[in-house]
């Protein structure tokens, strides 16, 4: 692991930088100027049943690190072009789909005083972009590049672990804060999986070709 973070370590550096910088220009002008009123998103029973959590804004806060292991553990240009093109790819489809159905959570009977950490994330995101989740998308995206990467290397099987639970924490920190709901969390999955599959099959293509 040492030597792939050594590895175009300046470059990694720079593109995780100006790439979540650019992201988060388009999702906030995106969020700030739909074409069309938001809908509403519905709530299910696991929304009412998970509870509000102020500690969860850690776990929420983690993603903008834990995004950026894949390309810092990348071997090689090829695999961090790979990561940058399928984070982008996922990234562009969510905004488009908040393009042309904008979206947002309900207004929560929550007193936003008593979760100062809540607070802060309310009053800088408003919680739209809200269906599909991109926050639960990045995570489960990065969950599955994590663990090729560490198989490849043969990391201990309690990292591996340790990846799975990182990222279900997250998951679960975008109910818990409120952020998100049952439905958002869904649609998140299902993106990240679609561009996954989609990354794995370029791959093999790629493999086969050489």
């Amino acid at each position: 692991m040492g030597r792939r973070i050594a590895t175009h370590w300046v470059a990694k550096m720079i593109g995780t930088t100006a790439g979540i910088t650019g992201f988060f220009a388009l999702y906030f002008w995106v969020m700030h100027n739909p074409p069309t009123p938001p809908t509403v998103m519905p709530l299910t029973a696991l929304d009412h049943w998970v509870g509000v959590s102020d500690e969860a804004m850690l776990l929420y806060g983690s993603l903008w690190f834990y995004i950026s292991l894949p390309s810092a553990f990348a071997k090689d240009w090829a695999e961090l072009r790979a990561c940058a093109r399928d984070a982008a790819l996922m990234a562009g489809m969510g905004l488009v789909v908040f393009w042309f159905f904008p979206t947002t959570v309900p207004a929560f009977a929550v007193d936003w005083a008593q979760y100062p950490s809540l607070m802060f994330l309310k009053n800088a995101d408003a919680g739209g972009n809200a269906f599909p989740s991109l926050h639960v998308a990045f995570a489960v995206f990065t969950a599955v590049l994590l663990q090729r990467q560490l198989r490849e290397v043969r990391a201990p099987a309690w990292v591996r672990v340790l990846n799975v639970l990182w990222a279900l924490g997250i998951v679960y920190s975008t109910l818990a804060t409120r952020q998100h709901v049952l439905l958002d969390v869904l649609g998140g999955t299902l993106l990240a999986a679609v561009v996954s599959r989609a990354g794995t099959a370029r791959a093999r293509l790629a493999w086969n070709e050489a």
